[in-house]
């Protein structure tokens, strides 16, 4: 009888170290070897030291990875002319529509929105996408009264609503609006850093301000081989500094990142040349992008460290059980003991799917309710 029992507890033992644990993609992790071999005798009647339940339900091969809270859509803003830097908005300033970006020679650059970048001056004659940006920017503002927003054509209409702005603002009232006039953006911007101080010269071309989108994402990043573990529109949850958590989707999983970038890193996900790296053992890491359910709930500083639980596949209306149930049979294969009427019996099972420390079992006689062995830890 003792042989048996030592064999059953060698066996869970076994069970324990060998089975693994199923992962999205078909990877794979040894589980922790049992810290005690004493927690885990067996019952002198031959039965097991614990038992747990058969359960039917849903299942989910859901993963946790690390990953950075920031904001979307980095860029850089720079001056459009020459001249002296007088003011800018101050670091992790929202800035909205017609607001002020900065100042170069006490002269206001604005913000409207719109994807084309203001590339040209714009006045009376001109067509273009540009225009309908300016256009619809007026109309919103309560300058446009009459304008047709859909007509890309600078109109005598349009120059005597941009007359209108003009004046609101106290500027000299010519109905053309200047390149340095208007950054263009595609909704309002958060001033990430300056990369520029007050009284610089910084001259066309060079970045004045770093932006981004106002709205919260998060960065982390996946092993090249992994990338398909995370695919646009799951759902996931983060857990937020502080402990509460926040439903979202992966909304990219997009450009290689550098193997030795931060998550979240500056670029990390403008494409490039990230795979190669310099050393041969280095992996490509793809970068993933998290959008929120409820942006504007989401509260944390810049580059905080937190963590997204992918929901992996989901089997519904399995049978499964702890995975430390699983025993290794002599024949091959794996099996769970099946604890009834105060009995205990070995039961043949198929693996399924692992997640969440139990996985899906097929075979044998099976029910839901049923008791099956655990090693007490």
């Amino acid at each position: 009888m003792r042989s048996g029992l030592m064999a059953r507890r060698g066996r869970w033992l076994v069970a324990t170290l060998a089975v693994v644990l199923a992962v999205s993609g078909g990877g794979y992790v040894l589980l922790d070897r049992p810290a005690r071999d004493d927690a885990r005798r067996q019952h002198a009647d031959g039965l097991p030291p614990a038992t747990d339940e058969v359960r039917r339900g849903d299942l989910s091969s859901g993963s946790q990875v690390d990953g950075t809270l920031g904001y979307a859509g980095e860029r850089k803003l720079s001056a459009s002319g020459p001249g002296v830097l007088t003011w800018t908005a101050a670091e992790g300033s929202a800035v909205e529509r017609d607001g002020r970006l900065y100042e170069v020679n006490g002269r206001a650059v604005r913000l409207m929105y719109g994807s084309v970048p203001m590339y040209r001056p714009l006045k009376a004659g001109d067509k273009g996408e540009d225009v309908k940006q300016l256009k619809r920017n007026l109309v919103a503002l309560g300058h446009g009264t009459g304008l047709d927003a859909s007509d890309g054509t600078f109109t005598q209409g349009t120059a005597a609503a941009v007359k209108r702005w003009q004046k609101a603002h106290e500027e000299k009232e010519t109905g053309e609006v200047a390149r340095e006039d208007i950054a263009f953006a595609t909704g309002p911007q958060r001033v990430k850093r300056g990369d520029a101080a007050v009284g610089d010269e910084p001259g066309p071309g060079k970045p004045v301000l770093t932006v981004t989108g106002t709205e919260r994402i998060v960065r982390f990043q996946l092993d090249a081989a992994k990338a398909g573990s995370a695919k646009t529109g799951d759902k996931v949850t983060v857990r937020l500094p502080g402990g509460t958590g926040a439903s979202g989707k992966i909304d990219s999983v997009g450009g290689t990142a550098a193997p030795d970038d931060q998550n979240g890193g500056p670029g990390g996900g403008g494409g490039g040349g990230g795979g190669g790296g310099g050393g041969g053992d280095k992996k490509a890491k793809i970068e993933v992008i998290v959008v929120f359910d409820s942006p504007g709930d989401v509260k944390g500083p810049d580059q905080s460290p937190v963590s997204v639980s992918l929901t992996g596949e989901t089997r519904t209306g399995v049978l499964s059980v702890p995975v430390g149930a699983l025993l290794a049979l002599s024949g091959g294969g794996f099996g769970v003991q099946v604890v009834e009427n105060g009995r205990a019996r070995d039961v043949k099972v198929e693996l399924g799917m692992f997640g969440n420390g139990r996985v899906e079992v097929t075979g044998g006689d099976l029910k839901e309710g049923m008791r099956v062995g655990v090693p007490k830890i």
